[in-house]
């Protein structure tokens, strides 16, 4: 059972869920989509794998995240965010616009996931009002701005106007501005296609993070 600082507060009783270590970053792995354990061990490289299990069965047990069965022909095990656990995701990309003035720490890493939640935290939703598909290696995301904010979900949008094709290691370097976007695409790293103004929109995506 996670430990209860026995506070009536609305603040005290939100840790009492997710305050014990490991677990909003949990959270902030689901937002984009449901995953299997590897793929959460994958995304939280510092944390072990008794540790991880221990948090997921808290969270499961509070009704933040739940466990799905995926049919045939997968037939593997996926978390997933609650309706209540989705409820974090404003919250989460507050903290990550707050966190961008703490100190860097050495060494720092990110996942696929957390750099993508950190460019829908930071994008502008003037410039990225379409409708987008990104192709991260084997991965796919959605990326919707055309409701007035920017949001993304793992998932092949519907018509997008614009897509973007390359790999983590390449979208990390060009969206934290370590490699220009245009050596990234004279290089074939990175391709963009689509209309014309869908293609600004996610040049203003890659841009969101960058001073």
């Amino acid at each position: 059972m996670n430990r209860s600082y026995g506070d009536q507060c609305g603040v005290a009783r939100s840790l009492d869920v997710i305050g014990e270590r490991w677990a909003l970053l949990i959270v902030r792995e689901l937002l984009l989509g449901p995953k299997r354990f590897n793929d959460l061990l994958a995304g939280l490289s510092g944390a072990s794998p008794n540790v991880i299990s221990q948090r997921l069965r808290e969270l499961t047990g509070s009704g933040v995240i739940r466990q799905r069965d995926l049919g045939p022909p997968a037939r593997v095990r996926v978390y997933e965010l609650t309706d209540w656990g989705r409820d974090l995701e404003p919250v989460i990309l507050h903290l990550g616009q707050w966190g961008t003035r703490a100190p860097l720490p050495e060494g720092a890493s990110s996942s696929l996931d957390s750099l993508l939640i950190a460019l829908q935290a930071t994008a502008d939703p003037a410039v990225v009002k379409g409708r987008y598909e990104l192709r991260i290696g084997t991965d796919v995301f959605t990326v919707d701005g055309t409701s007035g904010s920017v949001w993304m979900r793992r998932g092949t949008p519907d018509r997008p106007e614009a897509t973007l094709t390359t790999d983590a290691d390449t979208l990390h370097a060009v969206a934290t501005g370590n490699r220009p976007l245009a050596d990234a695409v004279d290089s074939g790293d990175l391709l963009l296609e689509g209309k014309p103004e869908g293609a600004t929109g996610l040049i203003g995506l890659l841009q969101a993070l960058m001073p």
